[in-house]
């Protein structure tokens, strides 16, 4: 029973994780956090908390690295956490926190597709289950065309009323509908990354089936491509890098050690059972608990349309 459930309790806990991490991570970014700055610091404490279990618990079953299986880590540190963390709160960062978790809903639609492009979805539109798949992923293209096209009036909650927190003046300049659209791309572009990041793990991990040391791997290259990316995007700007004892610290620990480490060593698990689309399946859960808690803690107005 606790094997059939743990694929499902997985992604659950993950979804869970994400939310509470971009609500977080968009307050601390909008209050002068450089982004590219947390992200080297998010990877490179995840590679620090999971490197000793790796080396403990895979220490006889590690398998070999090849060129190949470098390549294949190098474009997952690439899509994950460069790519799908750094485009996806940029992209909040123009919108809203619950904005972003709702066009992640995306993520199912694109990676099914994907997956069938790449011949590592098989579908027999005779079946139920085609069939299901089919119009599930419709239905979700239509939901995210229609949250992009119509926004719909404000729905006021008593806890949500007044100005937004962690505003900044780049959110009340008059130029709302050419950031809406920014930010619409960087998050498509974010959820499209994801969807990559999953089908290419899904098939890293018939080869390369130590998750521990896998899940090492990307976080360390990743902390260093975001070390690169830092160093261009923060240039002559030292003071970002000093972080102190508050918020940041804490968001930094949080998304490394649960964000980073936990889940992706949860999430190369049910890869390796149900496989991409299903992992894929999960991210509209992270969209209920993204708008209840920014309502709460970022006083965000949902918009019917959301």
């Amino acid at each position: 029973m606790f094997q059939k459930v743990k694929p499902y309790a997985a992604m659950v806990f993950q979804q869970f994780s994400f939310a509470v991490m971009s609500i977080i991570f968009l307050a601390i970014v909008k209050d002068g956090m450089s982004q590219s700055v947390l992200f080297v610091y998010r990877n490179a404490v995840a590679a620090i908390f999971i490197a000793p279990f790796a080396l403990y618990f895979e220490r006889v079953k590690r398998p070999m690295m090849t060129k190949l299986i470098f390549l294949k880590i190098m474009g997952l540190a690439l899509f994950q956490t460069v790519l799908e963390q750094n485009l996806y709160f940029m992209g909040t960062k123009l919108t809203s926190a619950t904005y972003g978790a709702a066009l992640k809903n995306l993520i199912p639609s694109i990676t099914f597709f994907l997956s069938l492009a790449l011949r590592v979805e098989k579908l027999n539109i005779h079946q139920v289950t085609g069939k299901a798949k089919v119009i599930g992923a419709l239905l979700t293209l239509t939901g995210t065309l229609l949250l992009v096209l119509y926004e719909g009036p404000v729905e006021e909650f008593p806890w949500s009323k007044g100005p937004e927190r962690y505003n900044t003046t780049e959110n009340s300049n008059g130029n709302g509908s050419l950031r809406r659209i920014k930010g619409t791309l960087m998050i498509l572009a974010s959820s499209t990354s994801w969807s990559i990041f999953l089908i290419l793990q899904s098939n890293t991990l018939k080869s390369y089936g130590a998750n521990l040391h896998l899940t090492t791997f990307i976080c360390s290259l990743g902390a260093v491509m975001n070390i690169v990316l830092a160093l261009v995007m923060e240039h002559g700007r030292p003071q970002f890098f000093i972080i102190s004892w508050d918020m940041k610290l804490f968001a930094i620990i949080y998304s490394g050690v649960v964000c980073t480490g936990i889940t992706n060593y949860l999430l190369e698990m049910v890869l390796k059972d149900k496989g991409p689309v299903f992992a894929g399946a999960f991210s509209p859960f992270c969209m209920i608990i993204t708008a209840i808690m920014g309502s709460f803690i970022l006083a965000e107005k949902i918009h019917l349309g959301t």
